[in-house]
């Protein structure tokens, strides 16, 4: 982090300075007292120009103080990149970007028009591959990010090769935004759709679609009216859009074209050969994307001459028909990079055409090849020198959407039959295999790695294992996916049954209601009842807790009980029994769900199933504190503390440290419900410390406002402002009926 000051810090300074009350600079400038509060202390989004010129008027600033002041505005505006899976990185030429001097102004009026709410907020930018669309568009955003104080948004849409589902987008989009996962898993995707319209109508933001497929992609995405702008880049026209506005975009000028081969190869290398500068130009068809390509393997090849690359590209067998129109021209750029490299590197690009998701790492490329990460990780950077990879300071690696395809070409005409499915399988075997060991990390009775295992990732500790489910979840999923249409059943539900405890972890993630979907019919595959049982346990869950399909949910327990009684399964039975008492208890059938949590209790103890057992008695107390009786609730969850902090409790690890933290919660409300407000603080207290080192932070949003509302009773004003406070800066992962209670609180807290 730089050392740089905030724009709230820097203008608590200025008014001090100018011994003003923040009152005394609202009158002076017209800001209200209550934005100017907000700035100063960060709880405000970055202010408009026209704000920063009225403030600077009312702290009579010099115009270099003014300029200066505008300026900490700017740096505090970046353009946010929002991957629909993985990470979007803006390519390396937009440092360089040359030309487009008239669609830069294109674009230039198209911001002006929104920003007066009047007249059509959509810009479709079209052309043929490698024509520039993306740098365009990220450039154009770039100079604007000034016009749209509520922020600049890059998604890409993967429209040349597996286009993202809208709705994934959409979800994206929206948690960008700054709409919570709960509130997104109430709506549908017409209802994202309309949410989506509604904050672009009401917020000035930037958005760039990029690489749509067609118009029934981008349509949900598009805002109806409003002061934003979206940007939508495609190689079709999407003629089929009503009410945009349309720049298309060919090949660059000759003399652009040449300009950026001249920035690429340096003035001095350039100006020396400048004829053969100029045929290069021509032949790669001015199209920017191949001129970079050819220009970095000029660069990287520092004892070719020009013209020894202009007589390549001239030999019409090398250039693959390079002469055609579209792709073609791209192709022949690919072409020469390609034949360039190694045996190794070359068989490498062929198999990362086979990577299930916008970007990888090095341990994608030794799993595809058999190989060990860091051989592979040195065939992937040969692909970076040559242009044919990209690398991120992050570690991670993309393939371009247009290489990916000519990758996949070679791969089916240049590897051995059946290479690209043996090549599939390994990918897959390893993503799978991996994910088991990671998710049993957090699954009772496994936790660290086994000895034998020797993975290609490090999985030496709880937090790598959450952090490679976490990146690579793109790609595991699609892994699983594969899995079950190939009919490996045992495979999908080994795998899904290893990830149960992570996805406690990151519940609103979106897709597990499909991850147990998919492993409750491969258990059925199997005719295995018991199997069977455990997986619709697992659909039951997240159909109730992540979906809110209670009654769904009751229906899958129901059904894994039927299964459990088939497989003479004590442990599933009381399971199928505990996972519908959240369902009855949100549908307010309270004596159901009481009766279910007493008889699963009962079933776990007769089982010896020690886990089983707390998860029964905490929802048992819940039920009893529903119906009246929170004294003997609070009995209930203080068998659990008492259990659990036994020097022979058999439950340890993650599990232990997750049900120490719910019951000390459990009990918080327990005393609340008593009116035993400082015992109640006390144990609100101790589950939030447990929850943030666990990391379950949507539990302790919950906590945080229940300790506030425990502060408050106590009178402790400053100290709940600052747990209420915290809640909300946990943002997205909060239930956002908690954050709106919680700002409902602090707007009635006495002024600090």
């Amino acid at each position: 982090m730089s050392g740089e000051k905030s724009f709230g810090v820097v203008l608590r300074g200025l008014r001090q300075r100018g011994r003003l009350t923040i009152e005394e600079l609202a009158e002076a400038s017209g800001v209200s007292v209550r934005a100017i509060g907000d700035m100063e202390r960060g709880r405000s989004r970055v202010p408009q120009r026209r704000t920063v010129v009225a403030l600077a008027e009312g702290l009579g600033l010099s115009d270099t103080e003014r300029e200066a002041l505008l300026a900490t505005v700017r740096a505090a505006r970046p353009i946010r990149a929002v991957a629909v899976a993985g990470t979007v990185v803006p390519p390396r030429s937009v440092g360089d970007f040359t030309g487009r001097g008239a669609e830069l102004a294109r674009v230039r009026e198209a911001a002006e028009r929104a920003g007066t709410g009047v007249g059509v907020s959509v810009l479709v930018v079209s052309g043929p591959p490698g024509c520039g669309k993306t740098t365009l568009a990220l450039k154009a955003a770039a100079d604007l990010a000034e016009e749209f104080p509520d922020g600049c948004f890059v998604v890409d849409l993967h429209g040349v090769e597996g286009p993202v589902d809208t709705g994934e987008a959409l979800l994206k989009l929206l948690k960008a935004l700054g709409v919570s996962d709960r509130r997104l898993a109430q709506e549908d995707a017409q209802g994202h759709a309309g949410l989506l319209r509604a904050l672009l109508r009401e917020r000035r933001c930037l958005v760039v679609l990029d690489n749509a497929r067609d118009e029934g992609q981008v349509r949900p995405l598009l805002p109806a009216g409003g002061r934003s702008l979206v940007l939508v880049t495609s190689r079709r026209p999407l003629s089929g859009l009503e009410d945009v506005d349309r720049l298309a975009l060919s090949e660059m000028a000759q003399d652009e074209a040449v300009e950026l081969l001249r920035r690429i190869l340096g003035a001095e290398r350039a100006g020396a050969e400048a004829e053969a500068v100029a045929r290069v130009a021509e032949l790669c068809g001015r199209l920017p994307l191949a001129l970079r390509v050819a220009g970095n393997w000029l660069t990287v090849r520092s004892g070719w001459t020009v013209d020894h690359l202009v007589r390549r590209l001239a030999d019409e067998e090398r250039r693959l028909g390079a002469l055609a129109a579209g792709d073609v021209r791209v192709e022949a750029a690919f072409e020469l990079s390609y034949r360039q490299l190694t045996g190794q590197a070359a068989r490498l690009l062929r198999l990362l055409s086979l990577v299930p998701g916008p970007d990888m790492t090095a341990a994608y490329g030794a799993a595809l090849t058999a190989t060990g990460v860091f051989e592979a990780e040195d065939v992937m950077e040969e692909l970076v020198e040559a242009g044919l990879l990209q690398a991120s300071f992050t570690g991670r690696y993309q393939l371009h959407d247009l290489l990916r395809l000519f990758a996949r070409a070679r791969l089916s005409r240049e590897e051995e039959p059946g290479e690209e499915e043996a090549a599939e399988d390994r990918l897959r075997t390893w993503l799978l295999d991996t994910a088991v060991v990671a998710g049993r990390w957090y699954k009772p009775k496994y936790g660290a790695p086994p000895p034998s295992w020797q993975g290609l990732v490090p999985l030496d500790t709880a937090e790598q294992a959450r952090a490679w489910l976490d990146s690579e979840a793109f790609a595991w999923f699609a892994a699983l996916r594969g899995a079950a249409g190939r009919g490996e059943h045992t495979r999908v539900v080994e795998t899904a049954d290893a990830l149960e405890w992570y996805c406690a972890l990151s519940l609103f993630w979106g897709h597990w209601t499909e991850v147990f979907h998919l492993s409750s019919e491969a258990a059925a595959a199997l005719d295995d009842p018991y199997l069977q049982a455990v997986h619709l346990n697992h659909y039951s869950v997240v159909l109730g807790s992540s979906e809110h399909r209670y009654r769904e949910s009751i229906e899958r327990a129901d059904e894994a009980l039927e299964h459990a009684r088939r497989a003479q399964d004590t442990s599933q039975q009381a399971w199928a029994l505990v996972n519908a008492v959240l369902p009855h208890r949100r549908l307010g059938e309270i004596q159901k769900g009481f009766d279910k949590a007493r008889a699963a209790a009962d079933l776990f103890e007769a089982a010896g199933d020690y886990e089983g057992w707390i998860e029964a008695m905490g929802p048992h107390g819940a039920t009893l504190r529903e119906l009246g009786r929170a004294e003997k609730a609070l009995t209930q969850h203080q068998r659990i503390i008492s259990f659990l902090n036994a020097p022979d409790c058999p439950v340890s690890g993650h599990a232990a440290d997750t049900y120490r933290a719910f019951a000390s919660g459990a009990l918080g409300d327990d005393y609340a419900a008593l009116g035993r407000w400082r015992e109640a603080a006390d144990h609100y207290r101790s589950a939030q410390d447990q929850l943030h080192r666990i990391g379950i932070p949507r539990s302790e949003a919950e906590g945080l406002l229940r300790l506030g509302e425990a502060l408050i009773e106590l009178g402790e004003i400053e100290e709940a402002r600052s747990c209420l406070r915290k809640a909300l800066a946990l943002g997205d992962a909060a239930d956002s009926n908690d954050l709106k209670t919680v700002q409902k609180l602090l707007d009635s807290l006495p002024a600090e």
